[in-house]
C-alpha cells in the first residue's frame, strides 16, 4: 500500500478504535513527534462529525415525509394507507 493510505488506515483504526488500533500512549507520542499526523487526525476528526451530521440530517428529513405521508388529511392519510394495506 502507498505511505499516504497506510497513514490514513493508521489514523482511521484510530478514531475507530478498532482491534487494530495502537495503544492510546503510542498514540499520543507519535501525534507529539509528528505534528502533520496530528493536524491530519484532527482533519480526519472533523471529516467524520460533518459525515455523522449530514447522516442524522438526512434521516431527520426522510422521518419527515415519513410522518407527513402517514398523518396528512386527504387521500394520503394513515387511514387510506391502512386500508390499501390491508386489502392486499
Amino acid at each position: 500500500m502507498r505511505p499516504e493510505l497506510d497513514r490514513l488506515q493508521l489514523i482511521e483504526q484510530q478514531l475507530l478504535r478498532t482491534l487494530a488500533a495502537l495503544p492510546a500512549d503510542e498514540w499520543r507520542l507519535r501525534q507529539l513527534f509528528d505534528p502533520e499526523l496530528a493536524a491530519d487526525t484532527a482533519a480526519q476528526r472533523q471529516l467524520y462529525q460533518g459525515l455523522r451530521l449530514a447522516g442524522r440530517r438526512q434521516l431527520r428529513r426522510e422521518l419527515q415525509l415519513i410522518h407527513v405521508r402517514l398523518y396528512a388529511p386527504g387521500p394520503r392519510s394513515w387511514l387510506a394507507w391502512l386500508r390499501r394495506w390491508w386489502a392486499q
